[in-house]
């Protein structure tokens, strides 16, 4: 197996520029994950991998090899799409080897690897089926062992799991997780999932309208995004964001919270505005008047309140415990400042 090495790739559609100098190096064996909302260019950075669609500017190298202009078939990668793409007359031992089969490869070879790639998925009982007997999670594993017969040296996988439901999504998410592990491969996988990305990635790379906005193991990007984008975009439920203001006595005035905090961080000048991120998990409900809780969603172990202050802002605080806040009910919010994030306001980059 091999890494991949993307040098400031950029995509155009005639005048339309979608991918922006994309720098990007994927390690061997490295699980990589590009996550982003839909349009930012994930699954077009894939295709250009794959070699489906061209890359306009820039070069992109599997190992040593520039296959920036190469054909897909040359390429050395295998990519499963969320459509699964089986054909449906076709069993899935043949499903399986057909791709073998188009290429010549000796029926002995086809069995030995379809009946390997079937026992690592656990497909051995269902070989003699067809796609329409298979459950989505079966049709997926499939999907999956022809790639693996292929021998590829990179796998790509474009939002696999999205035809299927959440427990299977949950299912199917082990499953990579442990075919990566077992075989030890380059993987990139696409998702607007965040929740797949942190699971899954040994490096997540956070795209937003076709350019990087950080890269990083997935604690890293929760723990220190770079800007407020990513703050938001990884997490579930996501950061709260509220307007502040740097006040001249260095400290920065949360208007939502009727408070002011003493941050450790180098503030601007007195008078900026800033934005004060603060995850769920951090922020404690308090006796006090701030806030007005709307909606409370107990889900075991865990509960979510939702509420929003006078000054119209909205927030959700996560608490823990037998203890639960009565929706309508006013509370107040306390933290610990250490743990807030501070963005400026105008350029959503941190400050630190």
């Amino acid at each position: 197996m091999t890494g991949v090495t993307l040098d400031n790739v950029i995509k155009r559609y005639g005048g339309t520029q979608v991918i922006h100098g994309v720098d990007l190096k994927i390690d061997d064996g490295e699980f990589c994950v590009f996550v982003g909302p839909s349009g930012c260019g994930k699954s077009t950075l894939m295709r250009m991998v794959a070699g489906l669609e061209e890359t306009t500017e820039g070069s992109i190298h599997i190992g040593k090899r520039d296959v920036t202009h190469m054909d897909p078939a040359e390429r050395g990668v295998a990519m499963v799409f969320q459509t699964y793409a089986l054909y449906p007359h076709m069993t899935v031992e043949e499903n399986m080897g057909f791709g073998l089969k188009m290429n010549g490869h000796p029926k002995d070879e086809i069995k030995a690897k379809v009946a390997e790639a079937s026992r690592i998925l656990k497909l051995d009982q269902f070989l003699a089926r067809k796609p329409a007997a298979l459950s989505g999670g079966q049709r997926q594993r499939v999907a999956i062992g022809r790639a693996i017969v292929r021998g590829p040296e990179v796998f790509l996988f474009d939002e696999p799991l999205s035809n299927l439901d959440a427990e299977l999504r949950v299912e199917m998410r082990v499953e990579i997780a442990r075919l990566h592990k077992d075989l030890g491969a380059t993987m990139i996988y696409v998702t607007h999932d965040q929740v797949e990305a942190m699971t899954m990635a040994d490096k997540i790379v956070v795209l937003r309208l076709g350019r990087i906005e950080q890269v990083g193991a997935p604690l890293d990007l929760y723990r220190d995004p770079d800007n407020r984008f990513v703050a938001g975009f990884i997490g579930s439920p996501a950061m709260n964001f509220l307007d502040a203001v740097v006040t001249s006595d260095g400290k920065v005035e949360v208007a939502a919270l009727k408070a002011s905090y003493d941050l450790p961080v180098t503030l601007p000048a007195a008078g900026t505005k800033v934005t004060l991120g603060i995850r769920p998990e951090h922020i404690e409900v308090a006796d006090g008047d701030t806030m007005q809780i709307e909606l409370t969603e107990a889900l075991g172990g865990v509960s979510y309140d939702y509420m929003h202050a006078d000054t119209g802002e909205r927030l959700i605080v996560e608490e823990r415990g037998d203890h639960r806040s009565e929706p309508g009910s006013r509370v107040s919010l306390r933290f610990d400042p250490a743990r807030a994030l501070l963005f400026d306001a105008q350029t959503e980059a941190r400050i630190r």
